[in-house]
């Protein structure tokens, strides 16, 4: 169907709007675990910082409510799997100097030789996971 196609076409026009506009009128990468930091570090330019992190968690809802689409399933991992992923996920984070919107998203538009290379071990190492979590475990 042709809405199949749409749907993440705008999605990624919309990322891509969000980083360029974040980039020409604030002169900030949009990389979301930096804005993160930064919103809870309390530093002084504030403010667009928790304005991005809400529309950022607005969207998807109103994306729902609007177009009805349905909520994904929930994941059936218990909370110990959950917390010990986000705690490598930001150990990540720390040791990329970056995360996948920074480096992926902002990083490869500005043709960043060390986005290039994080970007390729962020899918490299997501390829290995999925692999050992479906044949290996």
């Amino acid at each position: 169907m042709m809405i199949e196609f749409l749907t993440p076409l705008a999605g990624g026009l919309l990322i891509g709007s969000a980083a360029l506009a974040t980039l020409f009128f604030l002169g900030r990468i949009a990389g979301v675990s930096g804005i993160v930091w930064g919103a809870i570090s309390h530093q002084a330019d504030n403010s667009w910082r928790w304005l991005f992190l809400l529309g950022l968690l607005a969207g998807p809802f109103f994306y729902h409510q609007l177009a009805n689409a349905p909520y994904p399933t929930p994941s059936p991992l218990s909370w110990s799997y959950v917390l010990i992923g986000g705690l490598l996920v930001g150990f990540g984070v720390k040791m990329g100097s970056g995360c996948t919107s920074g480096h992926g998203v902002c990083g490869m538009g500005r043709l960043s030789v060390r986005s290039l290379v994080a970007t390729l071990t962020f899918v490299g190492t997501g390829i290995v996971t999925v692999f050992i979590v479906r044949h290996v475990m």
